[in-house]
């Protein structure tokens, strides 16, 4: 497959953006792919609520000829250049709030909102998110405007039918239906993806334009493309209504986003690290770190902790919770389900604000530096912490456990990346502070059965969970 293509803002002389939106869909009867007969009148209701987006952006230009990327590269600049981009949006309430996406205004010195009946209408940002590439614009109209109401997208299905309405190429007004390809699509867009996918024609120019469903709700906006050439190949990604619901609102009063934080690392469950903790699927976030004084420290979910419900949500999948989290009001008291030692538990939890300083997600938060210790097992050399580990691996003081200090090359550690200078903190779910204490570990999970031993492992500072097999 050709490398997913993101569509950024038609820009003169540049490559353009596309970017993609859409409606919450009615359900439609399983049977032969016929053309809904109400498309013409649907696309004629809706039209008047979508909007072409012309942004203006004066850049300095580099002796080179080349836009300036750097501020810093001003003493060499040349003249500027106005760049232009082209982009669609939407009307939410007739008093003149427009969503669009971020990459879409993103830098713009002057946007300009172009209505159907050819009005043209000056806009200002009321705030914007890049993480979900979300922004909202405000002009003021004469007259009550047309506008559209955000959908259920989370009742969409598979096969649903969808229209997508923008500004492709700076067309103006072209419509194009398709069907709701794929759900929950993650791109690698950002840490909170989860795309509708269609094959409604979406091309460059129809960034931040809606997905309709049959019922004239937005279920989407669209944001990205893939393709080898930058123009429409079927595959096309929408943001949902149910994440614009959430950030929305928050940009309008507020022109930020504050998004729920419980203070954990999370990983992937890969099936070795299933089979290790006796779990007959794969479903969760397992917990590879708990912040002291955060929330979920709080409320006693620890290390080793396999998140499988949050606020009423099932967790699918590691990448889920981060986002059910973040769009969860702060200050809540919600319900999480985990499994831990085989049993399913209950604790409760008051959602925390996730700051700008705290990493990019739960994913990513540093934990405290860990000290070592010895041993020799499973293709491991390990050994207690000396001062001449110390030193060797750079290790703190206060830290207990194992230290690999050599791994055999055909190993399943080697496999799984385990390295010299790593730290072994756990063995199933016991905490160890001693090689020894990690050999008598692995022969209680070995007479248990267990094909793999879970073990948690501290690389640079980091913590994570291993999976070595047990020959």
């Amino acid at each position: 497959m050709k490398p997913l293509r993101i569509l950024r803002g038609l820009r003169s002389g540049l490559l353009a953006l596309a970017v993609l939106g859409s409606f919450g869909l009615s359900i439609v009867p399983a049977a032969a792919r016929a053309v809904p007969f109400e498309l013409a009148d649907l696309a004629a209701h809706l039209s008047p609520a979508v909007v072409n987006i012309s942004t203006t952006q004066v850049v300095e230009i580099g002796p080179d000829g080349q836009p300036l990327s750097s501020p810093l590269e001003d003493e060499d600049a040349g003249p500027s250049e106005k760049v232009q981009s082209l982009g669609s949006g939407f009307v939410i309430d007739a008093k003149g709030i427009i969503v669009t996406n971020n990459h879409v205004v993103d830098g713009a010195d002057k946007i300009d909102v172009t209505f159907t009946d050819g009005t043209t209408l000056s806009a200002r940002v009321l705030g914007t998110d890049e993480k979900t590439d979300i922004a909202v614009l405000k002009v003021d109209p004469p007259r009550p405007l047309a506008h559209v109401a955000l959908g259920n997208s989370e009742q969409l299905r598979v096969g649903d039918w969808v229209m997508a309405i923008g500004n492709p190429f700076g067309l103006g007004g072209s419509v194009t239906v398709g069907i709701v390809s794929a759900l929950n699509r993650d791109i690698h867009a950002g840490i909170y993806d989860d795309f509708i996918q269609t094959d409604a024609s979406i091309n460059r120019g129809n960034s931040g334009g809606p997905l309709f469903n049959l019922a004239g709700e937005v279920v989407g906006m669209n944001t990205a493309i893939i393709s080898p050439s930058g123009e429409s190949v079927g595959i096309g990604f929408a943001t949902p209504a149910s994440t614009m619901m959430s950030v929305v609102p928050q940009l309008v009063e507020h022109g930020k986003i504050q998004r729920g934080w419980i203070g954990v690392r999370i990983q992937e469950v890969t099936p070795e690290i299933a089979t290790s903790l006796g779990l007959k699927d794969r479903h969760g976030a397992l917990v590879a770190g708990v912040a002291e004084d955060g929330p979920a420290g709080e409320a006693g979910i620890e290390t080793g902790d396999v998140i499988r419900r949050f606020d009423g949500h099932d967790i699918p999948e590691m990448r889920d919770l981060p986002r059910i989290v973040a769009g969860t009001a702060i200050g809540r008291q919600v319900k999480v389900g985990i499994l831990r030692g085989g049993r399913t538990r209950e604790l409760s939890l008051k959602v925390g604000l996730l700051e700008e300083a705290d990493a990019e997600d739960d994913q990513e938060q540093p934990e405290k530096p860990l000290s070592l210790i010895k041993l020799k097992t499973l293709g491991l050399e390990l050994v207690a912490v000396d001062d001449a580990m110390r030193t060797r691996f750079n290790l703190g003081k206060d830290v207990t456990g194992a230290v690999v200090t050599d791994v055999a090359a055909d190993s399943g550690a080697a496999d799984k990346g385990v390295r010299p200078g790593d730290l072994i903190i756990r063995v199933g779910s016991v905490d160890v502070t001693s090689p020894q204490q990690v050999v008598e570990e692995v022969e209680k999970e070995r007479k248990a059965g267990r094909a793999s031993v879970l073990m948690r492992v501290v690389t640079g500072g980091a913590t994570r969970f291993v999976a070595l097999p047990l020959e």
